[in-house]
């Protein structure tokens, strides 16, 4: 699983990094939440970084309960919540013959989503321990994401639902367009595996052009590398999702790893 994770190299950098642009102000974050606009690169916009909700609304889901903050790799093109937005379309918009499709929704397709860092948390004596993994020098990387476009339901309130608690307003364009992100997960590497079950996959930065493009780039989806990476425990101060400060990602007791 990935919960919650950060992007705080200044936005210059994150636009020279991924060769885009942002769409409107960003303000770098130390503990993205769901409910929360994070900044992603979608296959049907390259070269703009956007900000879309965190928070997977499938077209047959209640927008304001059935919130799917994670996808499964392995079953991308199976799962009937991510296979549409997963499936590439072809040139006219539409899908090829016999691939799977449940469309109810104007667009959706996959996406980059950008972090440099993530957060997991370890079951102790004393409760659940945050730890952040990251690249040792913190440079950022792009998480593989599926994005969807949908109209809410009529009488929808607009409310985001904040799987932490944290009350966030959902992000919703002038003609009433929601637009949603969910974060590829996978098997972790031999560093995230102490920690958790499941890893963000991130991509490689010869294949992130792929992500977007290739009809099917299942085998740029892999566990990262660990020797590249580190992991260390923070303050549980990271638990709040309302509390955004660089506190968060500055390691306690000087551990620089799960063991």
């Amino acid at each position: 699983m990935c919960g919650r994770y950060s992007l705080f190299v200044p936005p210059p950098d994150v636009e020279d990094r991924f060769d885009a642009r942002f769409e409107r102000s960003f303000t770098p974050t130390y503990n993205a939440a769901p409910g929360q606009s994070v900044p992603v690169v979608t296959d049907e916009a390259p070269e703009t970084v956007r900000q879309l909700e965190w928070g997977f609304t499938p077209p047959w889901a209640d927008a304001d309960r059935d919130r799917l903050i994670n996808a499964r790799a392995e079953t991308l093109a199976e799962t009937r919540s991510f296979r549409s937005a997963y499936v590439k379309r072809n040139s006219d918009g539409g899908f090829d013959e016999g691939a799977p499709s449940d469309r109810e929704t104007p667009a959706a397709g996959r996406c980059l989503v950008l972090a440099d860092g993530f957060y997991e948390w370890v079951p102790t004596e004393n409760g659940k321990q945050p730890y952040r993994i990251a690249f040792e020098d913190d440079r950022p990387f792009a998480m593989a994401g599926l994005w969807e476009r949908r109209e809410p339901p009529a009488g929808d309130s607009q409310a985001g639902l904040d799987a932490f608690g944290g009350g966030i307003e959902r992000d919703v364009d002038d003609d009433g367009l929601s637009e949603t992100v969910t974060i590829v997960t996978m098997e972790p590497n031999e560093l995230v595996g102490e920690l958790h079950d499941r890893m963000p996959a991130i991509l490689e930065p010869a294949a992130e052009r792929r992500w977007l493009r290739e009809p099917d780039p299942v085998a740029d989806l892999r566990p990262h590398p660990a020797d590249s990476m580190t992991a260390y425990p923070v303050s549980t101060a990271v638990n709040d999702p309302s509390f955004d400060d660089p506190s968060v990602v500055e390691p306690i007791d000087g551990e620089a790893s799960p063991g």
